[in-house]
């Protein structure tokens, strides 16, 4: 089973439609148009089940080391479900992630600010 295909994300109020551009087994890879924006869901079977979302966006910037050039930089961002192949349902571990997405995204996101600022 497959996502929607086109996924869109808005990324500081642009929204970015990610066609699909490749499957294979276990897993899919959505992009957008230039490149700059990568989705993509991958499973990995084994001793455990392992399940990742992840998202990868690039930008030109300058060079702090030669202001004058522009660099490329990249970023990830990735969520993964790492679970026992037996013991927990999708429905106990969807709530685990609730849980989890309650915690960080509460008072605005200020667990994620914090964590961003190097704190622990």
């Amino acid at each position: 089973m497959s996502f929607t295909d086109p996924q869109s994300i808005t990324i500081s109020a642009v929204t970015t439609p990610l066609p699909r551009v490749s499957t294979g087994q276990n897993e899919g890879l959505y992009s957008s148009a230039d490149g700059t924006i990568d989705l993509s869901a991958s499973h990995a079977y084994g001793k455990r089940t392992r399940r990742v979302l992840r998202l990868d966006h690039t930008k030109i910037t300058s060079d702090p080391f030669r202001p004058s050039e522009n660099t490329e930089v990249s970023m990830s961002n990735y969520m993964v479900f790492d679970l026992p192949v037996v013991g927990y349902t999708n429905a106990e571990a969807k709530a685990v992630y609730t849980g989890f997405k309650t915690l960080y995204t509460a008072s605005s996101d200020a667990l994620i600010d914090k964590l961003l600022g190097g704190e622990n």
